[in-house]
């Protein structure tokens, strides 16, 4: 076990009993994987649903873990699933003691080396963990390259995934590993959406971020962007639609 994922069992469980752990594994599962139905939970940590409801009940009355929005419902027959996601306070609650040397550190290069080393800073950050992502003009395709972000910031531990929403798609960053500091950095968002845009090729839009207090970090991604849409050719001019027809005039004549 790690020393983050050791942490954050400390942080959640109450006490050291087996009830406790248990909570302590649900919520490491939703940092994890994001939304989760009971019955996911229960699945993957190998354990009734009706216990894993149990303790869902009592993290939820403590803050810790509310609903998902209700696009998270796969739908199917039957009555739908509630999906359960970490909420604000829950997620306040896994602060790693890194946090605080990451933020001195990034304040310390801001007074010797200014504003721009600590933009520099963020964008080089974000370009490493895309490094391996395919531009639009690379792999021809909007969704394919969210994808490929979606699963890169998944790697890196942002539990990301991509829906289609109205005319384009929806990418969300279930979890955040610097949650933290970005809320005193906020270049570290700023970085994440200009490489974002760089790599689409089109404008995004950031909706909600972890560090600003949001249970997501979720970026709009317009699929069908109005200079992929072809203008119409040979548009009639409205006047000609008084003239007669060509094939009714044998002689190609226009009559007077």
């Amino acid at each position: 076990m790690t020393d983050s994922k050791r942490l954050l069992w400390q942080q959640q469980a109450d006490g050291s009993g087996a009830d406790g752990q248990t909570r302590a594994a649900v919520v490491s599962l939703l940092v994890d994987e994001g939304p989760m139905t009971a019955s996911d939970i229960a699945e993957r940590l190998g354990i009734s649903a009706a216990g894993v409801r149990r303790h869902l009940d009592i993290l939820t009355d403590g803050g810790d873990v509310e609903l998902a929005p209700a696009g998270f419902n796969k739908g199917g027959r039957g009555r739908p699933a509630k999906w359960f996601q970490l909420a604000p306070a829950g997620r306040g609650k896994l602060r790693h003691a890194y946090d605080d040397l990451a933020g001195a550190a990034i304040r310390s290069l801001r007074d010797v080396a200014g504003q721009a080393a600590v933009e520099k800073f963020a964008r080089d950050r974000v370009d490493g963990l895309v490094a391996g992502v395919a531009p639009v003009s690379e792999s021809g395709s909007v969704i394919a390259t969210v994808e490929q972000i979606s699963a890169a910031l998944t790697g890196a531990g942002y539990a990301a995934d991509v829906r289609e929403v109205g005319a384009g798609v929806q990418m969300c960053q279930h979890h955040c590993p610097v949650a933290h500091v970005a809320a005193e950095f906020p270049e570290l968002c700023e970085a994440e959406t200009a490489a974002f845009t760089e790599l689409l090729g089109t404008h995004v839009q950031r909706l909600a971020t972890i560090a600003n207090g949001d249970c997501v970090c979720s970026t709009h991604v317009p699929v069908h962007r109005p200079a992929d849409v072809a203008e119409p050719q040979n548009v009639l001019d409205p006047k000609a639609t008084s003239q007669p027809v060509v094939a009714d005039n044998p002689d190609g004549k226009v009559p007077r």
